[in-house]
């Protein structure tokens, strides 16, 4: 696509680079010049080898493994776009790590979601754009605007070219925690849904699953936002098949964190497929048969040309 001739730059740090190309390569402008590094005792090197001087400055970085390397790159490259005049500065964070803490679950507990936000905001951020956070409630934690992006009508589209539309499908919720998205993700596909509610009948004891709804020789979607050490998917896919009889599993979920044994647990789950985004990008040893990734950059391409512009971002939703 040819340049545009807009004032959009936009720059990517360590964490997502190819997702970064895409984005630019839809919009339309090449990735700016800039580098991070990093000295030998752990500090972070930012050098921008262009100017931003009252340009819209888009930075491109998911807070992934490593986590918390990422973030410094992320907020000191926002701090230095902001010393050097960007008109405006847009944190474009396909993945928000720490989504996870936003509550106080037990006493003395951090609400460390809230304080990410904080950080970012005062690194010097106008704006922030993402994907699928953790808890909706995460965009009350910025004081500034905060676009939340769906991947569902990416995967919906997806399912439904391959033909998973109808009574022969069934979307299923793998906790009470993530019954609207599969509601919503149902609807598209113009299918029912079920739920697995999972109880621990004592401390330190295997939980026992129980299936709400109709699985019975049908082809099972297990829907959630993440996918993290994927115990809970492998358990939720067996019951499924040994308990409610489905014919087939398949599972998708917007950002593959996949920690730990999680691809192992995939591969020796009768999860047929796993469909996820490139929100966080799957190195040479995640790459297996049974996990398959789907660009968002055309999604958040759009959604940069939208803020540039002026225009409604809700558009994208749906």
């Amino acid at each position: 696509m040819a340049p545009h001739g807009k004032n959009i730059k936009i720059f990517s740090a360590n964490s997502n680079l190819e997702l970064a190309k895409e984005i630019a390569m839809y919009v339309g402008v090449p990735v700016g010049n800039s580098k991070v590094s990093m000295f030998s005792d752990g500090e972070i090197s930012v050098d921008i080898y262009e100017t931003v001087r009252s340009s819209d400055v888009f930075v491109v970085q998911s807070t992934c493994v490593p986590v918390n390397i990422h973030l410094m790159e992320l907020l000191i490259m926002i701090d230095a776009f902001k010393r050097a005049s960007a008109a405006q500065i847009t944190a474009v964070i396909p993945y928000y790590g720490y989504a996870r803490q936003d509550r106080k679950v037990k006493a003395r507990d951090p609400i460390t979601a809230k304080l990410v936000a904080d950080i970012i905001t005062t690194a010097g951020a106008d704006r922030v754009l993402t994907m699928d956070l953790h808890a909706a409630q995460i965009q009350g934690f910025f004081n500034i605007p905060v676009d939340n992006l769906y991947s569902m009508p990416i995967l919906a589209k997806d399912y439904i070219e391959r033909g998973f539309v109808g009574d022969d499908v069934v979307v299923v919720s793998p906790d009470l925690g993530s019954v609207t998205r599969a509601r919503n993700f149902a609807h598209k596909l113009n299918a029912p849904i079920a739920i697995i509610d999972k109880r621990r009948p004592m401390p330190n004891v295997a939980e026992v699953m129980n299936i709400i709804g109709d699985v019975k020789g049908k082809r099972a979607i297990l829907i959630d936002d993440m996918i993290d050490t994927a115990g809970t998917i492998q358990q939720g896919a067996k019951a499924l098949i040994e308990r409610g009889g489905a014919k087939e599993v398949y599972a998708c979920a917007a950002h593959a964190v996949l920690s730990g044994p999680a691809v192992e647990r995939i591969m020796d789950s009768p999860i047929k497929e796993l469909v996820v985004t490139n929100s966080i990008p799957l190195p040479p040893e995640k790459q297996v048969s049974k996990i398959r990734s789907l660009s968002v950059a055309p999604l958040f391409a759009e959604a940069v040309n939208r803020i540039y512009e002026g225009l409604p971002v809700s558009a994208l939703f749906n």
